[in-house]
């Protein structure tokens, strides 16, 4: 454990609260998030009582603040993650294919992986990131994680209120219109523990748009406007419309990875190419790059007969 800070307070703090006097002393910087939980913790003292967050100071007292017992984030290996916007209280990376973004037993997460590369965050007492948000395991692309408890909120209310915006790259079998829009129920499928469905009645809807990008031998490239966030909800909600995104074995069966091209790339063709989240202290924008392996597959795919 860290050893304790003891901040002595100037005469010409009197008549400030305890919580604004720490975010702008507290020693390495203190986001709202950190600040709030010390406080709510206990861990800030005046002549050894805990004081609150409101508390007016008078000048000349000294405020302890306990050493943080955050443990570090355990090193981890795996590829390096490359940000591509970032906030106070956010960070967006580039999710690379094949790794989950939480924990899971015996295996690496992009939680972790952004923990140990950028080590800093606060949240819900551990010094890992915060998820609001997720991708599949082998989608790619932009994703936003939170660096304290108040960027969790914020981030958690921005997708409720749905303040932000999704794009995707998708690449599907068949030929769709020009654009369209999905609006259907959506459920856990009763028949299968792993997919989800929009063929049962459910409260709840799934909605998303989309506009054709090119029309390729067999296939199209779609680019894909998210306005709920359901899981897997691209895949199945193309799959059960006739449209399976490509590589998707899950809900689109052998006829979505029978070209070599595809069978060769190994995974779904869906990327979040742009994520833009509305926040209260301003907009926070990403675009990620198509990877290489699916801009070669679609170079394949256009050389098909």
């Amino acid at each position: 454990m860290a050893a304790p800070v003891v901040l002595a307070v100037p005469r010409e703090a009197r008549g400030r609260t305890v919580e604004a006097f720490l975010r702008r002393h507290l020693p390495g910087g203190a986001t709202p998030g950190r600040v709030d939980a010390l406080l709510r913790a206990g861990a800030v003292t005046a002549n050894g009582k805990p004081v609150r967050a409101e508390r007016k100071l008078w000048g000349g007292e000294e405020l302890v603040v306990a050493g943080s017992t955050l443990s570090p984030a355990r090193k981890v290996e795996g590829p390096s993650l490359a940000v591509l916007a970032e906030s106070q209280g956010v960070v967006i990376v580039d999710k690379p294919a094949g790794w989950s973004v939480e924990p899971e037993p015996g295996q690496v997460s992009v939680v972790e992986l952004l923990a140990w590369q950028r080590p800093g965050f606060d949240v819900g007492g551990t010094s890992l990131p915060g998820v609001a948000h997720r991708l599949d395991r082998n989608t790619t692309g932009a994703l936003a994680f939170a660096r304290t408890d108040a960027g969790l909120a914020v981030l958690q209310r921005a997708f409720g209120e749905g303040s932000v915006e999704k794009r995707y790259l998708a690449v599907v079998l068949g030929t769709p219109p020009e654009s369209g829009r999905f609006d259907t129920p959506y459920a856990r499928d009763p028949s299968h523990a792993r997919r989800y469905t929009t063929r049962v009645e459910s409260p709840r809807r799934a909605t998303l748009s989309w506009r054709l990008l090119e029309q390729l031998p067999g296939a199209a490239a779609l680019e894909v406007t998210l306005e709920t966030g359901r899981t897997h909800q691209i895949r199945c909600q193309f799959a059960e419309a006739g449209l399976p995104v490509l590589g998707d074995s899950l809900y689109g069966g052998d006829s979505a990875c029978q070209p070599e091209a595809v069978r060769a790339f190994g995974r779904q063709a869906l990327h979040a190419h742009r994520l833009a989240l509305t926040l209260e202290d301003g907009c926070v924008e990403a675009e990620a790059k198509v990877p290489a392996d699916l801009q070669r597959m679609i170079v394949q795919l256009k050389g098909s007969p």
